[in-house]
């Protein structure tokens, strides 16, 4: 590849020891030549999203630097659990406040999505809600290959790297062509 992409990380979930936020940090070392990877800024601190709150006091700081972050990047890859069946209630509140924004950040953004799940689904339900949301936010969802790692406490090691050498390639398949994808979209 000639040119370098900046991907921008979203990880779905909080918890310094998920297997998800693993996931995202393997991330460099499976990705093809000239990408790079930007954690984006947290989210947590966000209200829940009021509109009320949204017209008395306007965005708050971090939604600001949230979709900053979407905006300056290349594309993005969303590494998300499953909870409930669905997208995780923090990951969901921060798309709530960007999809608000004049300058929408998601728009005409390359998105792609990886998820992880100890059970046999590997959070395939939140992959399909997700998708949903970004049609709404017109974002260009990247389709396969799909990173839904099953039972993935048999494919991290003790120390949380991925060595499960089946789902590190699939990694790497995503990732060569979500980097095609996003110099598609940009032609």
């Amino acid at each position: 590849m000639a040119e370098s992409l900046n991907i921008l990380v979203i990880c779905g979930s909080l918890r310094k020891g998920s297997y998800n936020a693993a996931l995202a940090r393997a991330l460099p070392e499976l990705a093809p030549p000239g990408v790079t990877f930007t954690t984006a800024p947290a989210y947590e601190t966000m209200p829940l999203y009021n509109e009320d709150l949204q017209n008395a006091s306007g965005f708050p700081p971090a939604a600001e630097a949230f979709a900053a972050a979407i905006r300056g990047a290349d594309g993005v890859i969303i590494v998300s659990p499953e909870y409930n069946w669905t997208i995780p209630g923090a990951l969901k509140n921060a798309l709530d406040w960007v999809s608000r924004m004049k300058d929408q950040p998601f728009v005409n953004k390359p998105v792609a999505i990886q998820s992880c799940s100890q059970g046999p689904m590997g959070g395939s339900r939140m992959q399909y809600h997700l998708r949903q949301s970004l049609v709404y936010l017109k974002a260009f969802t990247f389709g396969v290959p799909e990173v839904i790692v099953s039972v993935a406490q048999n494919k991290f090691d003790k120390d949380m790297k991925l060595t499960d050498e089946t789902t590190r390639k699939f990694v790497q398949q995503q990732l060569e062509g979500f980097a095609k994808f996003i110099a598609r979209v940009r032609d």
